[in-house]
């Protein structure tokens, strides 16, 4: 069925009619999302496990005078397995107006959404192969982000020329804030149409491809959307005073890919063009350090929001102010770029291991300094990346987590997925050489070492994957690399001791089994690998020899002076906080 005849459906209209009341509605009590709702990655339920999400097909109308969205939303299934119910999560904020089944209203009694994941019962049963459509027409005002994207939902903001400038985040806290999905990334939708109804005098890039623009007889218009293999966070929404700036970009690979950056109208041109400047440059390098951009036959997409930034796919968000920081590029533009590879072609089956996005898309920031100004500014980047790891728990606890329990850094790695993450592959490229390293981003990203436009689709992925990759492309088994640097929370400690002319180097990691990293060292500068077999070796050398450890810092491992460092940052810290609470006293 295409995107117009759905949308003029009589059910879908009259529902969008229906669920108008609720949004405007300013008596109700205040309430707030569930906790169950600011979690994503939740478990899914058994009826999830069983269904294939197929498709959807949105609409939502923003209003923000209101600060609320009325939404229907279609949703196409294929059933796997016997079930008894249909089961997606929708944030509680939202006044579910009506559902239907396969077009026929579901009674009330039928369905339930008491902590955000609502549940339709279904008597007679859906036997495997079949293909259930479930409308949802809800309405509301959503959750406004108290810090997006970190805390995610939606900012709701004025352009400096006056007109709305709205933006959705909810990469922390799931898809649900917007839409009725399955908030779990293991289930990305086949495709998703997404109509967005606006104000007369603001737009509204999406993700995909462009449908097209409808105008309709209130004053509003409406633009719709496709987008195939979205990742679970990545649908959203973006309203404002856009202009748009587009030009092709020759592949590599020799297909056209169109990019787009849609700014506000007040930006300064000048700045405009030097940020859409460095648009191509980064296809550039991806593709030839990585391969393919995985979305060539949507678009390369960037929006401006009233927000920082977010990876959402093929239009990815931008509210970095055009700032030049001395890296020679666009920091935040090329983080959330990268993501197009590690997370939205490559998905992590978990959030434990969503390393595999930001870690592997860090380090992509020093490789792509290297491509732009050489070997100098890769290696500052990665010492700067250094100095703030916390070590505080492993990067991959091997347990299914939340993305919260993941970034929250109380009870998971928090920031060190993004750096440490970029430290570990760092290591891994030095330790199995170029070749093998690119070989196992590319296997890993696309599911085979030859990509080519047209000859893959998207991935989801976990660490024993990549585990798995390095030892095929390899031929050798890097379980100990794994074990050491990804499971355990401690960094590896090398140790040098000397007797006389003999030199005794050694390495303690946490976990099972030797550490077998060769090392490389100085000795009077002279270079030499030194093979860790079992984990330490002795060498003979002159007995008044200076050496120097790992002297092109290839190896992520403990370091004193930086532990000194750390130690010495939090006593400041706690003076200052006894300092505080005893004015605060006195």
């Amino acid at each position: 069925m295409s995107v117009s005849s759905r949308l003029i459906l009589p059910a879908v209209s009259a529902l969008l009619l229906a669920c108008a009341a609720p949004a405007l509605a300013q008596d109700a009590p205040a309430r707030q999302s569930t906790a169950f709702t600011l979690e994503t990655d939740n478990p899914r339920s058994p009826e999830q496990e069983a269904v294939r999400f197929d498709h959807a097909d949105l609409t939502i109308k923003v209003l923000p005078d209101d600060k609320a969205i009325d939404g229907v939303a279609v949703l196409d299934f294929t059933v796997l397995a016997p079930i008894q119910r249909l089961s997606v999560e929708l944030d509680t904020l939202y006044t579910i107006s009506e559902i239907r089944l396969d077009g026929e209203v579901v009674p009330t009694d039928r369905w339930s959404n008491p902590e955000g994941r609502v549940t339709v019962e279904v008597p007679a049963g859906l036997a495997e192969g079949a293909t259930p459509t479930l409308t949802i027409a809800y309405a509301g005002q959503p959750r406004v982000a108290p810090r997006a994207p970190w805390n995610g939902g939606f900012v709701w903001s004025t352009a400096p020329t006056g007109e709305a400038w709205v933006g959705s985040a909810m990469q922390l806290n799931g898809c649900d804030l917007l839409w009725p999905c399955i908030d779990n990334s293991n289930a990305e939708p086949g495709v998703v149409d997404l109509h967005v109804v606006t104000p007369g005098d603001v737009s509204a890039p999406g993700n995909g491809v462009f449908q097209g623009m409808t105008e309709n007889a209130d004053g509003t218009k409406t633009w719709s959307w496709r987008a195939e293999h979205p990742n679970i966070y990545a649908i959203n929404i973006n309203v404002g005073p856009y202009e748009e700036v587009t030009a092709p970009y020759e592949s590599r690979f020799g297909n056209t890919i169109p990019m787009y950056f849609w700014h506000l109208k007040s930006d300064d041109p000048a700045k405009v063009a030097r940020l859409f400047a460095e648009f191509a440059p980064m296809l550039d390098f991806f593709e030839s350090t990585i391969g393919p951009y995985p979305f060539a036959n949507e678009k390369m997409g960037v929006v401006e929001t009233p927000y920082l930034g977010m990876e959402h796919q093929t239009i990815n968000a931008y509210g970095n102010a055009y700032k030049l920081d001395g890296h020679g590029y666009d920091t935040l533009l090329q983080h959330e770029f990268s993501h197009e590879w590690f997370a939205n072609q490559l998905t992590n089956r978990n959030a434990d291991h969503m390393w595999l996005h930001e870690g592997l898309g860090t380090y992509m920031q020093p490789l792509y300094a290297r491509f732009l100004h050489g070997e100098r500014y890769m290696q500052a980047e990665l010492k700067d990346q250094r100095a703030g790891l916390a070590n505080r728990f492993a990067v991959v606890s091997r347990t299914d987590r939340t993305v919260n329990q993941v970034y929250g850094g109380t009870e998971g790695p928090g920031g060190d997925i993004y750096n440490k993450g970029s430290l570990i592959a760092h290591t891994l490229r030095m330790t199995i050489g170029d070749e093998d390293f690119f070989e196992v981003l590319r296997t890993l990203v696309y599911g085979r070492p030859d990509p080519r436009p047209g000859n893959f689709t998207t991935q989801i992925r976990d660490t024993a994957d990549m585990n798995a990759i390095v030892n095929e492309v390899t031929g050798r088994n890097y379980d100990w690399f794994f074990d050491a640097y990804l499971y355990q929370a401690a960094l590896p400690i090398l140790s040098q001791t000397r007797e006389g002319d003999q030199l005794t180097l050694a390495w303690t990691v946490g976990g099972d089994g030797p550490f077998p990293m060769p090392v490389e060292i100085e000795v009077d500068g002279e270079p030499q690998t030194v093979a860790m077999t079992d984990g330490q070796a002795t060498i003979t050398v002159p007995a008044d020899a200076q050496i120097l450890l790992d002297p092109e810092n290839k190896l992520l491992r403990q370091l004193d002076f930086i532990d000194q460092f750390h130690g010495s940052m939090r006593e400041q810290r706690e003076a200052a906080a006894a300092q505080r609470a005893a004015r605060s006293a006195s």
